[in-house]
């Protein structure tokens, strides 16, 4: 049984892959959403519940996992080194799927290591403050120092958990917008405008993620762009491409 930690729109896609490639599969995913779109893949397991490294080693034990394909998101540090723990102390195969990275080659481009910092900078280069790095961030910027004189607009998921959370933190309707991306450079630049955008934080969540659009949109309005780095991990194992990860897999595991 392979476990894929499939969170993400490519991870669901890979899950699916490797089930085609006549393999067993367990995807994980949290979000009602996600666990909606798996279920069009024939056969595949849903694993629904969160799982730190003491309930993953117990799944693996119980579940008959062979190998993890982590396919969380390039920012879910934690999901990784949870894993990676578990899969050292239960002898489980790990690979690291890494979706690429966008290019940025941005004059007006600040780049910062974690949140806060993201805060911090942002805070003194606007005061309209556009937020498009997902809702987990959105306590670090809600009760950031730095911003309590700033307006701050943050671009979410239209699901109500997370609306709710964004609104429990202090967010008003008329700066939340809740849209499923990835989003078109016009989009992007017309958003920026309607809400009188000084600065733009993002992550570097690659093509797939529409970091390429977004960069887009801010060049071409010359807007300060804040981008938060990807935490640095060593992967024991790690590939870009869903060819590579089931190479891995035929070159340690039978199939089911």
């Amino acid at each position: 049984m392979i476990f894929v930690a499939a969170g993400t729109r490519d991870g669901r896609e890979l899950a699916g892959y490797i089930l085609s490639k006549g393999y067993a599969v367990t995807a994980s995913v949290v979000s009602q959403y996600g666990q909606s779109l798996l279920r069009g893949y024939s056969g595949i397991r849903i694993n629904n519940q969160p799982l730190d490294e003491a309930g993953l080693i117990n799944f693996f034990y119980e579940n008959g996992i062979e190998c993890f394909v982590d396919a969380s998101h390039p920012y879910a540090a934690n999901i990784s080194l949870n894993a990676m723990r578990a899969c050292e102390k239960t002898g489980v195969l790990y690979i690291r799927f890494e979706r690429d990275t966008a290019p940025i080659g941005y004059d007006n481009a600040y780049y910062v290591n974690d949140y806060e910092e993201a805060a911090q900078v942002a805070g003194g280069l606007g005061k309209n403050i556009f937020l498009t790095t997902g809702s987990r961030s959105l306590p670090v910027f809600a009760h950031a120092a730095a911003l309590r004189s700033c307006r701050i607009i943050c671009r979410i998921l239209p699901e109500p958990e997370v609306i709710r959370e964004a609104r429990e933190l202090g967010f008003t309707p008329d700066n939340i917008i809740a849209m499923q991306g990835p989003f078109s450079k016009a989009l992007n630049r017309e958003l920026f405008l309607k809400y009188g955008a000084d600065v733009v934080v993002t992550k570097n969540s690659g093509h797939l993620g529409g970091t390429d659009t977004k960069v887009a949109a801010v060049k071409e309005l010359r807007l300060p762009l804040v981008i938060i780095d990807r935490p640095r991990i060593e992967y024991k194992n790690i590939t870009e491409t869903f060819d590579g990860v089931v190479e891995f897999l035929e070159n340690n595991l039978n199939k089911a």
